[in-house]
């Protein structure tokens, strides 16, 4: 699960460009964005990789080698196998909510998820990367000198000082070497 905000789209370019196209671990994006915005997002991060991208309908597979791209103006729930969208009340002026969808990836999948936040001019992702770090999973900052806006990633720093800091352009190659990202997901 990843989390950007201010400057989200320089990052994920180069993270979702970065990583192979034998990439097998299914990646969800909540990336802050007007909330009239259309599919644009899927459609440029496609471009940038040869893994396919694909917006979230409600109660959508959660498939490896897939990246999934929380919709405008959705709150993304992350349940075992699928994902769900709410219509619930912002969270930090947001929907969606990097914290709502850290957090359910955190209760869905306790010790095998990952948590990863990037840029942003807020501390959306910070609550969430706790929970996920609280649950035995792995969390991920982007170096905050790496940021466009570095508060999200400090935010997140904060909470879990213990997390994996990388810049933007060493993420990617990280997520890679992980010996699940070369298999196919195995149900437990």
């Amino acid at each position: 699960m990843i989390g950007a905000s201010w400057g989200g789209l320089a990052a994920l370019r180069v993270l979702i460009g970065g990583l192979p196209a034998a990439f097998r671990l299914p990646i969800a994006i909540v990336q802050h964005r007007h909330r009239n915005s259309e599919a644009l997002l899927a459609r440029f991060l496609q471009e940038q990789t040869q893994l396919q991208v694909c917006e979230i309908e409600d109660k959508a597979l959660v498939e490896p080698g897939k990246v999934f791209v929380a919709p405008a103006n959705y709150h993304v729930l992350v349940e075992q196998g699928h994902f769900s969208l709410s219509t619930e009340a912002p969270v930090r002026f947001s929907r969606p909510s990097i914290d709502v969808a850290l957090t359910s990836a955190a209760d869905a999948y306790g010790h095998r998820a990952v948590g990863i936040v990037l840029t942003g001019s807020n501390a959306d992702g910070a609550e969430g990367l706790r929970r996920i770090a609280d649950a035995g999973g792995m969390s991920i900052v982007q170096d905050p000198s790496t940021a466009e806006a570095p508060t999200m990633p400090r935010a997140a720093l904060q909470r879990v000082p213990t997390a994996r800091v990388f810049p933007i352009d060493r993420i990617a190659e990280f997520l890679a070497a992980l010996p699940a990202a070369n298999r196919a997901a195995q149900p437990q």
